[in-house]
């Protein structure tokens, strides 16, 4: 079995790990970087005395009794509804693996995260989508994924907010969409890795409703992707012992001391998302007045949520060779065929926590020299 390169993490190791490095990250999807010594510093005594006395053991496959705790208190749910994953990725694998029934169908938003299609492809899956359009302005469309269903249906999938155009779903309507997948017995699964970050109206945490499944992890609106943890939520028991088969096959159980440190963030949560609420938020106030000097070049869909924005050169059908040109000018975008929508690219406004306006600078002042219809707007 060939999987699809996976264009996306190929692009940003290339440049992640380059000689000289990157100057301004503006494709990652994560928040503002932490130190390990920045966690162990949100620790109290006790908390560092327990981090210092970690046995160096194989965890429980459901995760530590402290992390599946402090995730649960957090989420207002049953600590024996958490199941503990080695990132979100692990939790995709073990969704899509377990939906791959012959003849089984899985709905999925377009674009969205690679693995999402990739995964079920790979295993025969029918992958069957849901379109947000930048001209409805990347809204989700339920009944466009109520009609994609059908009895061979074994999973809807939810992002929201949505990689990589910032889209979100309100309370309202992740509540119908749940209450119509229930009727129908499919499993609805809800990826919020970037709860809670909005920039306008909220929706709350889908761990609430009784038959949805919340996927979630440290990566994204936590910023400690490389603790590698994530987790899925839920309620119903007899999957939950499928998650945990499953786990105990395909990675066992995290490090222990990820664990701890995992919960350490989930404990003091509210410093961690303040301090990435306020890098995001200021950067995207920069990217407003940017797409507004270059709306004549550049197509731009506000988001709603998370810190990505997927705007697209309004005439180049393709992306990369400029996402190229900027990387060698120092300046890192993804390409939008990473997400099939090749004429986008992705920008990410949550990691750089110092000198994203200039960095913007310097872009818009390659826009101008290399797209020659915005070199006659305004200098």
């Amino acid at each position: 079995m060939n999987l699809k390169p996976f264009l996306l993490d190929h692009w940003l190791n290339h440049y992640h790990f380059a000689d000289p490095p990157i100057k301004y990250d503006l494709a990652s999807s994560t928040g503002p970087v932490w130190t390990a010594q920045e966690v162990l510093d949100l620790m109290g005594e006790d908390e560092q005395r327990e981090f210092r006395e970690t046995r160096l053991l194989y965890c429980h496959a459901s995760g530590t009794k402290a992390l599946r705790e402090a995730i649960s208190e957090m989420e207002s749910v049953d600590p024996d509804d958490v199941q503990i994953l080695t990132g979100g990725a692990e939790a995709l694998l073990i969704l899509f693996f377990l939906a791959a029934e012959p003849g089984a169908n899985v709905v999925l938003p377009s674009p969205g995260f690679p693995p999402f299609d990739v995964l079920p492809q790979s295993f025969g899956t029918e992958t069957r989508f849901y379109h947000l359009r930048p001209e409805n302005q990347f809204r989700i469309d339920l009944d466009e994924i109520k009609k994609q269903t059908d009895g061979n249906t074994r999973l809807i999938l939810l992002n929201s907010p949505h990689n990589p155009t910032g889209a979100t779903l309100s309370n309202a309507e992740v509540l119908s969409l749940h209450d119509f997948a229930a009727e129908r017995g499919i499993p609805l699964v809800v990826d919020q890795v970037y709860h809670p970050i909005y920039h306008g109206g909220e929706t709350a945490s889908a761990a609430a409703l009784p038959h949805a499944t919340v996927l979630s992890d440290l990566s994204k609106s936590f910023c400690l992707s490389g603790l590698r943890v994530g987790w899925l939520i839920e309620h119903n028991r007899d999957r939950l012992e499928q998650y945990f088969n499953a786990r105990s096959y395909f990675t066992i159980s995290n490090t222990p001391v990820g664990e701890a440190m995992a919960v350490t963030a989930v404990r003091h949560r509210d410093k961690i998302f303040s301090r990435l609420r306020s890098v995001a938020s200021g950067n995207l106030a920069a990217l407003d007045g940017f797409f507004a000097r270059l709306s004549d070049v550049l197509g731009w869909v506000r988001p709603r949520g998370g810190m990505t924005g997927f705007p697209w050169i309004r005439d180049e059908p393709d992306s990369r060779a400029f996402c190229k040109r900027a990387a060698e000018n120092g300046i890192l975008l993804a390409p939008g065929d990473c997400f099939g929508m090749p004429r986008h690219f992705r920008i990410g406004f949550g990691v750089t926590e110092a000198g994203f306006t200039d960095a913007l600078v310097e872009l818009e002042s390659l826009i101008r020299r290399e797209i020659p219809k915005a070199a006659h707007g305004p200098a």
